[in-house]
C-alpha cells in the first residue's frame, strides 16, 4: 500500500529529500505523497525512508492504496526508478 502524510506533519521536509522516487512533493500546508509515484521503498530500502526520518510519525500506510510487494516492484520498474 502506498502511505499518506497526515496532519500531525511539521513540514521539515525530511521526507522529500529520502524518496528514492521523488513521490512526495511540499504541499500546503502539509507534504503530500503522490500514490501513483509511492512503491513503500520496495526494491530501495528494507523500510520506507521517510516514516524513518519522520520526527512526529506522520507517514503511515495509505488505506486507499492497498498493494502487495510484488506491485510496487513491478510499480517501480514501471517508473525506472
Amino acid at each position: 500500500m502506498a502511505l499518506l502524510i497526515n496532519d500531525e506533519c511539521v513540514a521539515c521536509g525530511e521526507c522529500e529529500e529520502v524518496c528514492p522516487t521523488k513521490a512526495i512533493t511540499e504541499g500546503d500546508p502539509v507534504y503530500v505523497i503522490d500514490p501513483a509515484r509511492c512503491v513503500e521503498c520496495v526494491g530501495f530500502h528494507d523500510e520506507s525512508q521517510c516514516a524513518e526520518v519522520c520526527p512526529v510519525d506522520a507517514c503511515v500506510p495509505d488505506p486507499d492504496h492497498e498493494e502487495t510487494p510484488e506491485a510496487l516492484q513491478a510499480k517501480k520498474e514501471k517508473l525506472g526508478a
